[in-house]
């Protein structure tokens, strides 16, 4: 046995190892909270339900649960990368807690790739669920996986970028009443239950070019109708990415 044999290694593990134990520790934080729990989980799968069991919203021909279950799973990547991340990261903010992890060894770059790692495996978690009651209710899914997954990834950018410039620039409070109330809006005004073409057409044009019109709407023309990847859909989700992460790269503050 060598003198050495137990000698401390002062010094920052590798990034990689650093990402994936504040991702692992992130995701924990996600899953107990009660609040996030029920924005991404309790919430669209009770829409899900309600919705596709009782007749109060026509959905137009075919089954319900075939009209609401893409919408519901973009319901579901907003809830996630959208109002949750942004009440909880503006929570951190005003506590300390970023200003401290900024100053520890992890970079800033690499705390929010935790985050968004974070953000994906919850909702690997709730498409998962919302999947298996959905094909529980009668869905009948089509298209391709890949296109469905594609269009979830730059949901969750466009989603991802504009909750970090809200949790930057925003106070925690301001934070947690915008947050919650653009849900709400956006889950009445964006496809989820409400068809778009209920609406007067002025209004329509304006809504289909929201991110979660465009992820609805592009998720629902894949799996219900069996289209290829609808790349309108796909180029408004990418501009949104864009804008959002872009303008939260430039105006957050992490104190």
């Amino acid at each position: 046995m060598s003198a050495g044999t137990y000698t401390p290694r002062p010094g920052a593990a590798p990034v990689g190892r650093m990402i994936a134990a504040q991702a692992a520790f992130e995701t924990r934080m996600l899953l107990r909270n009660g609040e996030q729990l029920l924005l991404t989980v309790v919430i669209p799968s009770l829409l899900l339900v309600l919705f596709s069991t009782v007749d109060i919203v026509d959905t137009g021909g075919g089954e319900a649960v075939d009209f609401l279950a893409p919408g519901v799973l973009a319901l579901a990547v907003m809830s996630t990368a959208f109002t949750g991340q942004a009440i909880a990261t503006g929570f951190e903010r005003r506590y300390g807690v970023l200003k401290r992890l900024g100053a520890s060894p992890l970079p800033r770059w690499a705390l929010m790739t935790a985050k968004t790692l974070a953000v994906l495996v919850t909702e690997v978690l709730q498409v998962a669920l919302l999947t298996v009651i959905a094909l529980a209710l009668g869905w009948s899914p089509h298209g391709s996986p890949l296109s469905v997954a594609l269009l979830l990834v730059l949901g969750t950018a466009a989603f991802s970028g504009l909750g970090l410039l809200m949790a930057g620039t925003l106070r925690a409070e301001a934070t947690l009443a915008a947050a919650n109330l653009v849900f709400l809006l956006l889950l009445v005004g964006g496809g989820v239950i409400v068809p778009l073409e209920k609406f007067p057409a002025g209004v329509r044009a304006v809504l289909e070019l929201l991110p979660i019109s465009a992820l609805s709407d592009g998720l629902r023309d894949v799996l219900r109708e069996g289209a290829p990847m609808p790349w309108g859909a796909a180029g408004i989700l990418a501009a949104w990415a864009v804008l959002g992460l872009g303008a939260a790269a430039r105006f957050f503050r992490w104190e």
